[in-house]
């Protein structure tokens, strides 16, 4: 009995690589991917930039001269206490850059008085 070879795992990645290059190779479809990527939750870019980088949460820590347990808190989904410092220093310890990109609103903003209440 005739049965068809079994897909390795090599095949399949190889099958994804080239649907997606293919998807990727759409401009309109790249601009989108994107435009949609720029706006992945910065907690979720910290943790995927350091695993690129080869890197664990305790060597990160031992870079930046903290303990591990706050490089958990930087990475942690919901964290909005970042300083620019202390973003410029995490992305330095992986090896990488930092850029900082502000958008202004086409129309003008209704006034608020943003100072701290007292």
């Amino acid at each position: 009995m005739n049965t068809p070879p079994k897909k390795t795992k090599n095949e399949g990645q190889r099958r994804y690589e080239e649907y997606w290059a293919r998807q990727m190779a759409d401009s309109e479809f790249r601009r989108v991917y994107e435009e949609e990527a720029k706006k992945k939750e910065l907690w979720l870019q910290l943790v995927e930039a350091r695993q690129a980088a080869g890197l664990t949460q305790v060597e990160v820590a031992k870079r930046l001269g903290v303990s591990q347990a706050q490089v958990a808190r930087i990475e942690k989904r919901g964290y909005d206490a970042y300083t620019l410092n202390t973003l410029r220093r995490y992305v330095q310890s992986l090896g990488g850059g930092f850029e900082l990109e502000v958008i202004v609103r086409q129309t003008r903003p209704q006034e608020h008085n943003w100072a701290m209440p007292r």
